[in-house]
């Protein structure tokens, strides 16, 4: 297996590729730019197999009902943040963007507790990780040592609280009790900006020091 990232949208935010040795493919938060996403898909000749969702924050939504119709995939997100993808003021869209709002369809998909989740032919470790937003979740893909965060965790930093529903407490905890008890090795795609390793953040990440 391998992943690629493409920044897409209005904020530039990650989308990530994960494909097996067949080109089979989930594609994590497709943030807008379908037509730019379209063209990487098929020059790796890739078939997506569904769209999973790290939550519903408009940046991270833009282009998910083009790329379902498209591929004629399933999209997850987590129960909480369902009526987020039809809802531009939950979202943000109607706070954040000038001269437009964006919204999708609701998730074909609700992810209600922690687990394994099969899509497709792949399969994720779910982990319930709120406090950027109340449905916050990340995917951990065991075989390739990467955790696909969204935004819980940067490269020198953490997810916002400040949006409606954050809890900067909550986010702390989570921080310290799942996504530190990864594996030290193991990748974190995060959902703006560079990747980096669980080791990485635990040595030098400014927001993590007390723990």
């Amino acid at each position: 297996m391998n992943w690629e990232t493409i920044p897409l949208g209005p904020i530039q935010t990650n989308c990530h590729l994960l494909y097996n040795d067949k080109k089979e493919a989930v594609v994590f938060d497709p943030g807008g730019d379908a037509d730019v996403l379209y063209d990487k898909i098929h020059s790796l000749g890739l078939k997506p197999q569904a769209v999973l969702l790290t939550h519903a924050h408009f940046d991270h939504i833009g282009a998910v009902d083009a790329v379902r119709e498209t591929y004629d995939v399933p999209v997850y997100v987590h129960h909480l943040e369902d009526d987020w993808l039809t809802n531009p003021e939950k979202n943000g869209s109607s706070l954040f963007l000038d001269g437009g709002a964006i919204s999708a369809s609701k998730a074909d998909h609700l992810i209600t507790e922690e687990g394994i989740l099969s899509a497709g032919s792949f399969s994720f470790e779910v982990i319930e990780t709120p406090g950027h937003s109340p449905g916050s979740v990340s995917y951990y893909c065991g075989p390739l040592q990467t955790v696909f965060s969204g935004d819980v965790l940067f490269a020198g930093a953490i997810g916002r609280t400040d949006l409606p529903g954050g809890d900067h407490a909550e986010l702390l905890h989570v921080l310290h009790d799942k996504m530190l008890e990864l594996p030290e090795d193991t990748h974190v795609a995060c959902g703006h900006g560079p990747s980096t390793t669980i080791s990485a953040e635990m040595d030098s990440n400014p927001f993590l020091n007390g723990f």
